[in-house]
């Protein structure tokens, strides 16, 4: 493995480089990794560096596209199957986000689908995008489903740092996460791979070989 020590500023325009680069009249980024990779202020990261470049941006947030709860815990609270397979409506950002912004889509987004802590829609209005507005989707488990993502991100913790970072009461859901390692290999399906186990020290995985 070779990976490329960077500073955070420097990564973010790096990676605004490579987004302004996507041929497309929109942009749809994921930004992948277990809630210990701080998959959301990496993602929000993002936003200053590519509206300096022009680029309106919305943030969107797996946590606000999970199923109803009846569908979610129907195995319990703590089934890492359940959360791996059931707890995200993939089908819901699909259709309200990704869709929207394809090429033959109209721009108009849905920022949240579920409130889980109401246990009901937010009922919020849909966005019209502008052309060359980026959508940046953050959240765990999104590669290898066919989601349509013009770029991804996979924010990369080794096992060691994952484990040790998860807090105690989240620890269940890391089984969910050795799964999806060994079935997804999300560090080869990223279009960028970045290790995060050093807060404030990003490295770019440039080669797994």
């Amino acid at each position: 493995m070779r990976v490329r020590p960077v500073t955070p500023e420097l990564l973010a325009a790096e990676l605004v480089d490579r987004i302004e680069a996507l041929p497309r009249r929109w942009a749809r980024i994921a930004v992948d990794g277990a809630p210990a990779a701080d998959t959301g202020d990496f993602a929000d990261a993002l936003v200053e560096p590519l509206r300096t470049r022009g680029r309106e941006v919305i943030r969107i947030r797996t946590a606000d596209y999970l199923r109803p709860a009846s569908l979610r815990l129907e195995h319990g609270h703590h089934d890492p199957d359940s959360y791996y397979e059931n707890w995200y409506d993939l089908r819901g950002l699909t259709r309200e986000v990704l869709d929207p912004l394809s090429d033959n889509g109209n721009g108009r987004v849905l920022p949240a689908l579920w409130d889980a802590a109401a246990d009901r829609s937010p009922r919020l209005p849909r966005v019209q995008l502008p052309d060359r507005a980026v959508a940046v989707v953050d959240g765990p488990l999104l590669l290898g489903a066919g989601l349509p993502f013009d770029f991804t991100v996979h924010l990369w913790l080794p096992e060691a740092a994952l484990n040790r970072r998860t807090p105690d009461e989240d620890r269940w859901t890391l089984q969910a996460f050795h799964r999806y390692a060994e079935e997804v290999s999300p560090h080869h399906l990223a279009d960028c791979v970045v290790r995060v186990d050093r807060p404030g020290r990003p490295a770019v995985v440039d080669s797994l070989e």
